[in-house]
């Protein structure tokens, strides 16, 4: 007798997005979107190019405006607040270019990271990134210009935890990356967010790598979404197999 599958249990959402219809001008890119993230948990967007999974995450973090629906962190709505706002309130975004200051050190950057704290708060905070991230203490006098494309994204995650965000926004971190540094940005960096205790949205273009490591997904297609679910449940659906993984390979950007 085989014995019933519990339904999967997920924590309380801290990221919350209802409804959400977001664009450039008046012209929506996403339609109705709702995504849900709790603390400790990493969650997954993914989807074919041009399926809008850059721009909801813009809207959720003040970029893009959104046209209908909200955006919720905890019981505060964020909707269309300005940047620097909702990463007061503890949402940390990495962008996919633009996310280190190259002409800094290592260490400038972590401390640029902690411009909301006070100057006493920054040697404990880059201790905290340190442990999360301990590959960071060798090399903190070079220049972030110099370091490989797996080590900007590392750093670029410290920077990010200088604030002890309670959630981490993350668009596509693996670009560019061959395919070693992206299976270790994923597997061990992204993880490590995680362990945190912060809640982890990730878009990503290497889908079944997001997959993998993701507690839940949510796959976007034409501006909407498609389907919901575990990625085990996802992965055992030959309609999504073959729509968004491209059968037996690795497609989502």
């Amino acid at each position: 007798m085989r014995a019933e599958q519990l339904p999967h249990t997920r924590p309380t959402a801290k990221l919350r997005t209802s409804a959400v219809t977001a664009g450039y001008g008046a012209a929506p890119v996403v339609h109705g979107i709702t995504v849900e993230v709790g603390l400790g948990e990493i969650v997954s967007i993914v989807g074919p190019n041009g399926s809008g999974k850059s721009t909801l995450l813009k809207s959720i973090v003040g970029i893009v405006t959104v046209l209908s629906g909200q955006v919720w962190l905890g019981d505060v709505n964020i909707t269309n607040q300005p940047t620097e706002i909702i990463a007061r309130l503890g949402v940390g975004y990495i962008p996919q270019v633009d996310d280190i200051f190259e002409t800094l050190t290592v260490r400038e950057n972590l401390e640029m990271g902690g411009y909301l704290l006070r100057s006493s708060e920054v040697p404990d905070h880059i201790d905290a990134v340190i442990d999360t991230f301990p590959r960071l203490a060798t090399m903190m006098s070079r220049r972030a210009g110099k370091l490989s494309g797996g080590e900007r994204k590392m750093l670029a995650m410290g920077r990010v935890l200088m604030l002890r965000p309670a959630v981490c926004v993350l668009d596509e971190p693996t670009a560019n990356l061959a395919p070693i540094m992206a299976h270790e940005l994923l597997e061990q960096h992204v993880r490590q967010l995680a362990a945190t205790g912060a809640a982890v949205l990730l878009v990503e273009q290497r889908a079944r790598a997001a997959l993998a490591i993701s507690d839940w997904a949510y796959v976007l297609g034409g501006g909407t979404c498609r389907a919901e679910g575990t990625p085990t449940d996802l992965g055992t659906s030959a309609e999504f197999v073959e729509s968004f993984l491209g059968g037996s390979r690795d497609k989502g950007g």
